[in-house]
């Protein structure tokens, strides 16, 4: 019996590029599902549009790799880590990784200006209003 690794996450913020359209979203989501799974790495990606917030979870060292691939990434910018910490059970256990889209831009524009705890909690609060995608 193999022993997981400790979990981490990372709750991270960015925008879409200006010169992409918003059905990109759909492309990343479906990389990002099949390469998350073989990392052992779920999560939620919320979208409204024109904000991310995504919040992902697994082993520390694939969960730092794809933050910087994440910050690498041209269709993201503005990437901002607003929390980050060893977490103790998975959040996101029943899927891979969750895609929900916002209603409207002002709940993610919340999370967008939160730090630390308060932004992960603001964001933990919010998930009961996402139609999830998983």
């Amino acid at each position: 019996m193999t022993e997981e690794l400790p979990l981490y996450e990372i709750l991270y913020c960015s925008t879409l590029a200006q010169d992409l359209p918003p059905p990109t979203v759909g492309a990343i989501v479906t990389r990002a599902r099949a390469r998350n799974a073989e990392q052992g790495i779920t999560g939620l990606l919320v979208f409204d549009g024109q904000r991310f917030c995504q919040h992902l979870e697994g082993p520390r060292e694939a969960v730092e790799a794809l933050m910087d691939r994440i910050a690498q990434d041209p269709r993201h910018v503005e990437v901002r880590i607003a929390y980050e910490g060893a977490l103790h059970g998975r959040r996101y256990g029943g899927f891979g990784l969750g895609l929900a889209e916002s209603e409207g831009p002002h709940l993610m524009a919340g999370v967008h200006v939160l730090e630390g705890q308060t932004a992960l909690l603001h964001f933990l609060a919010l998930r009961s209003s996402f139609d999830i995608n998983g």
